[in-house]
Parts: structure tokens; sequence; C-alpha cells
């Protein structure tokens, strides 16, 4: 059996924040959406169903403990919740905070504009571990 690994491309475009009991938590490298990945870690699993039952709850839970802090820390009009895959074949589930006033709103934000980088991601890296503290499970990852 092969050993968990992220996918190199997720690796490339986003920080780790820290773990669930199920998952990692990375935060995208685009400062335009508060935009947090979950990531279980299980070798070779691309799809939810793919997941036993209690990980795919797990994974449940865990998703929508992220959405209601963001929704909450964020005063969002709506989070995103997506488990695409098309590029990347890895399981992930993006959460991404959107808002009216957003560049992309109301269409997806894929493709819309290119990343745009944080201008002090050390800080938003630290507020979002901050803030994901509040999360039971949750274990911040230092750099």
């Amino acid at each position: 059996m092969s050993k968990f690994q992220l996918h190199p491309q997720l690796a490339s475009d986003t920080v780790l924040l820290g773990e669930l009991p199920l998952s990692l938590v990375l935060l995208a490298k685009d400062s335009q959406y508060p935009w947090l990945i979950l990531v279980p870690r299980q070798a070779g699993i691309r799809e939810i169903h793919w997941l036993s039952v209690e990980q795919q709850q797990q994974l449940m839970h865990e998703s929508c403990a992220v959405a209601q802090l963001m929704e909450t820390e964020l005063a969002a009009d709506k989070i995103n919740v997506a488990a695409l895959g098309n590029m990347v074949p890895q399981l992930h589930l993006h959460h991404i905070a959107r808002f009216t006033t957003d560049a992309a709103w109301p269409a997806p934000v894929w493709g819309k504009l290119p990343a745009q980088a944080y201008a002090q991601l050390g800080d938003e890296v630290a507020l979002w571990r901050q803030r994901l503290s509040a999360i039971d499970g949750f274990t911040a990852v230092s750099d």
C-alpha cells in the first residue's frame, strides 16, 4: 500500500495550515478569495465515495466545521464547497468564501482571474491558524 503524499500541484499552490483528524488544511495562495482546502490523508483516493463510511462522515464533519467557521468569521455571502479533481486527481475539497463584491461574483472563481499573491502571507497564515484553532481536533503545523 502506498503512503499518503500531497499532490505536487496542491503543494505548490497552497500553504499548509494544519491538520484535522482526517484531513490536511491548506490555504490557497490567492488573496482575492478566502480559500481553504481539505485533503484527506489517504493514499490513492480520488473520490469521496472511495473513503470508508466512517471517513466520509469525518470528512463531512470537517468540511462543515470549516465552512461554518468561514461563514462566521468572514460574514461571507456564500461558502462554495467543491470537490472537482479535474486538474488534480487527489481528493480535495475547496472551501471558498464568496462575496457579492468579489471580482468573480457570481461566476465560479476558476479561470476568472490570475491568482494574486498575499502581500503578507505569513500574517494571513497566522490569522487562519488562530481562527482554525476554534475547531475541535485542529492542530496547527508550524512552518
